[in-house]
């Protein structure tokens, strides 16, 4: 789709320009986004539709000298993803003439509340009809907002059989034109489908005489110091809770520097004791060369063993995205100093998960251990979708023990685990270093894009996601005391089957081509959890053991899958349904070898108050059933969008 012009009232953007082209001639119809149903709409023409609606013939009507018939279509069951209204097709060819429908919470909508659709379709020769006109409109009242909207489309112009020249079609989906955004009043008054409504006027004129203004004064020296005061005094009290975000504006670059909340930052762990985090951090942002420069001081101090870390994170990031050129977005970064790592680096519990389980339940399941580090890391994204990402890191571990015994609640049936993976090992490791080097690289066939004047932004793909990592322990370089390698490699994807749910999946196999010399701390993990609280979905097994599982195997697999039904089944259910409570199953596997293998399955229901997910777990070790826990994470049409950073700065929803 080529996008010529698009005019927002007080910016110089592209707003919302995409057409929303709904057609019944689908037998799914899916409207705006997936969030509003992932399971789409089933129309009344699809292909047995009969089994879904009921039809009453309303009469007929002429135009222009052909019979129009007027049927009204309704649900035959309520919570089914189905319209309602009347829909109108002409005698003989039987193609849509118009249509008046409308969506409601009892046909599975989410987020809004209702969401009406008209279209009128003509024709454009003697055998193509097409739309002509389009409007929706909805309502919306929740979380204390009441708000109603439309959109209209107007279509025109149609040209039938049009011939394109070979390669027309290619990975770019939508296309704006370099002046999408710079056209005249004049020029809109002339192909504007509907004059502007009486506020519509009103909005443009004054937000379009702000933006100006703006416009013209944002590089002054004026406005900068302007955006510079606005921020206020500096409260160095703010440290303590809500941390310190600054900027400071200038014609050429913009630079953020603050420190992270010292209250929040606080840990316990029977390592450490009482742990204090002083994290700051300074971002400078070149607005000509389109890059990002960072540094993150990281300063860490335990009351009870009286160490104290210090490292720092370096990164320049680049990015290439002009009209034109492929995507080059590439990064560097540089971190040493000396630190407290989890055996697993990919963490698989969080402080504040291990906080509160060791101090209320006497559970100190994070192992962890003290290394002075150094790593150099480079990662680039290609516009084809693949990506590389290397790394190299020099650690001299250091095992640390137990200090402290402290809990709130005391309870004689809690008992301090050693600071190690007891589960593999029967004693702590010695200290060693170790020299890694890792590369990654993964590839998302036929990707798509959307291509704005400035910049290309990717839009995923119908294939799934395919990674390799390899990893090689070099020995005695730099005094490194390990020597193996070893790989993996894994398919993830998210695809929705519509009226049958969606299906997230991640597979792989790995193994260790050689292991020689091979320490805890790199040996194949695979991400556990003891918590009810659900580990991350789709990457873990809900019930194993943190290390339990840690492999040096030449081979295994593993599997993470679960659907989602989004409606199926529970929406059979009498008064259930009314609560859109939807189901979801799931399943891991781990397969090393006939003796160690560990499954688990399990079913929950997500979309409670649109933001929770409850699973049953039912887990299996070499056939054997040993546990069945329930575990509470994030699901639902809101829930599953809110994702953590990982550094604990934010939280942040996706809509």
């Amino acid at each position: 789709m080529e996008v010529n012009s698009s005019r927002v009232s007080g910016s110089g953007g592209f707003g919302f320009t995409f057409p929303t082209f709904i057609s019944l001639y689908n037998n799914n119809v899916t409207i705006f986004t997936e969030r509003f149903n992932p399971r789409g709409f089933i129309s009344p023409i699809a292909d047995g539709a009969l089994n879904f609606y009921k039809y009453k013939y309303l009469g007929s009507f002429w135009e222009d000298g052909k019979e129009i018939n007027s049927i009204q279509v309704t649900p035959r069951r309520t919570y089914e993803p189905l319209f309602t209204g009347i829909i109108n097709i002409t005698e003989g060819d039987w193609r849509i003439h118009s249509f008046d429908l409308f969506l409601t919470k009892t046909a599975q909508l989410e987020l809004l509340d209702t969401l009406g659709i008209n279209q009128l379709h003509t024709p454009v020769n003697n055998d193509v009809w097409q739309v002509k006109n389009q409007v929706l409109y909805f309502n919306f009242k929740q979380f204390k907002i009441d708000a109603v909207g439309n959109f209209v489309n107007v279509y025109t112009n149609y040209t039938v059989n049009k011939g394109f020249p070979k390669k027309f079609f290619d990975k770019i989906v939508i296309k704006y034109d370099t002046a999408v955004n710079k056209r005249t009043a004049a020029y809109w008054d002339t192909v504007r489908p509907m004059p502007l409504e009486p506020e519509e006027r009103k909005d443009y004129a004054i937000k379009d005489s702000i933006y100006q203004i703006e416009k013209d004064s944002v590089l002054s020296q004026k406005s900068i110091d302007s955006l510079n005061k606005k921020q206020g005094k500096l409260k160095p009290l703010e440290i303590f809770w809500q941390g310190i975000d600054r900027k400071k504006y200038n014609k050429n670059y913009t630079l953020e520097w603050g420190v992270n909340s010292l209250v929040k930052a606080l840990e316990y762990n029977t390592v450490e004791g009482l742990v204090i985090n002083f994290n700051t951090f300074f971002n400078k942002k070149f607005i000509k060369q389109k890059s990002n420069f960072s540094i993150q001081p990281y300063m860490r101090y335990g009351f009870s063993n009286k160490h104290f870390n210090a490292w720092i994170d370096i990164n320049f990031r680049t990015r290439d995205w002009s009209t034109g050129k492929k995507i080059k977005r590439e990064s560097w970064g540089f971190s040493g100093g000396k630190r407290i790592s989890q055996f697993n680096n990919e963490n698989p519990i969080s402080p504040l998960s291990n906080s509160i389980s060791t101090l209320i339940w006497g559970n100190n399941y994070m192992k962890i251990y003290e290394n002075y580090f150094g790593s150099i890391n480079f990662s680039k994204r290609y516009e084809s979708g693949f990506r590389l990402n290397v790394n190299a890191l020099y650690e001299d571990r250091m095992p640390l023990e137990n200090t402290t015994d402290f809990v709130l609640i005391k309870s004689k049936t809690y008992k301090f685990t050693p600071n190690y993976p007891q589960e593999k090992f029967l004693s702590q490791f010695t200290p060693h270093q170790a020299l890694v080097v890792s590369v990654g690289i993964s590839i998302k066939p036929g990707q798509r894009y959307i291509q704005f004047p400035h910049n290309t932004i990717a839009i995923g793909s119908k294939y799934p996601t395919f990674s390799f990592n390899y990893a090689k322990g070099i020995n005695k370089l730099a005094g490194s005391d390990v020597d193996f390698d070893k790989w993996k490699f894994f398919i993830n994807d998210d695809k929705n089957f519509k009226l049958a749910g969606q299906l997230k999946y991640k597979i792989g196999i790995g193994g260790f081509l050689n292991s020689k010399k091979v320490f805890i701390q790199d040996y194949q993990h695979f991400n556990g959890n003891r918590l009810a609280a659900a580990s991350e979905y789709v990457n873990s097994f809900q019930l194993a053991s943190y290390y339990g599982n840690s492999t040096i195997a030449p081979f295994y697999s593993f599997g993470h899958a679960e659907h989602h039904f989004n409606g199926l089944l529970t929406n059979k259910i009498p008064l259930f349904k009314r609560l859109n409570w939807n189901l979801v199953g799931g399943s891991n596997a781990l397969y090393i070898n006939s003796k160690t293998n560990y499954v688990e399955v399990s079913g929950g229901l997500e979309n409670i108050f649109k933001t929770l997910r409850v699973d049953v777990v039912t887990a299996f070790i070499n056939g054997k059933n040993v546990s069945t826990r329930i575990r509470i994470g994030a699901g639902g049409v809101i829930g599953a969008s809110i994702k953590s950073n990982s550094k604990g700065r934010s939280f942040s929803v996706d809509l």
